[in-house]
């Protein structure tokens, strides 16, 4: 255990007993305890395998290379369409962690296996929304035209410094 993790949990009002009990099960792991980011975080061999952390509605684990586990139990759920590679399991309950206990332990093993392995995760392009020169060439032209930056944004203020209108 982590002293600076122990103070997390005795400041954690929120998710305190789901908190603890999933940091019990991750600590029955050959994993190390850290603190990172503000929340608790467990790496094996200096590498990152999960992290657990409390959010308004639900605590999750999450797997930093959760993409690559097999997902064989369907648990893992993919925050947003752009998190390519962390994966995460939530939870609503105490007894919820409790009775999914020996499919976490297995992601975890597994987790862990990916790691040993040297398994990466290989990232998509991201996809630019706007290409900057533009925009910056068109705000330049729409700046000398008789509207201005009202031409680009109708919701523009005329308050605005000179320069931009």
């Amino acid at each position: 255990m982590n002293p600076k993790v122990d103070a997390f949990f005795s400041s954690s009002p929120k998710w305190q007993n789901e908190l603890e009990k999933l940091r019990e099960i991750l600590l029955e792991c050959p994993l190390n305890e850290e603190l990172k980011w503000g929340w608790p975080c467990y790496t094996y061999q200096n590498s990152n395998i999960a992290l657990i952390h409390g959010f308004k509605e639900y605590c999750a684990i999450l797997f930093f290379k959760g993409a690559l586990l097999q997902d064989a139990e369907g648990v893992l759920i993919q925050q947003t369409e752009n998190v390519q590679a962390g994966r995460q399991i939530r939870f609503n309950t105490l007894k919820d962690i409790c009775t999914k206990e020996a499919i976490l332990k297995a992601y975890i093993y597994e987790a862990i296996e990916v790691e040993k392995a040297g398994l990466k995760v290989e990232m998509k392009k991201k996809h630019r929304l706007c290409s900057c020169r533009r925009t910056s060439t068109e705000i330049g032209r729409k700046s000398r035209s008789k509207n201005g930056l009202r031409s680009i944004d109708p919701r523009a203020s005329t308050s605005l410094p000179s320069a931009f209108l």
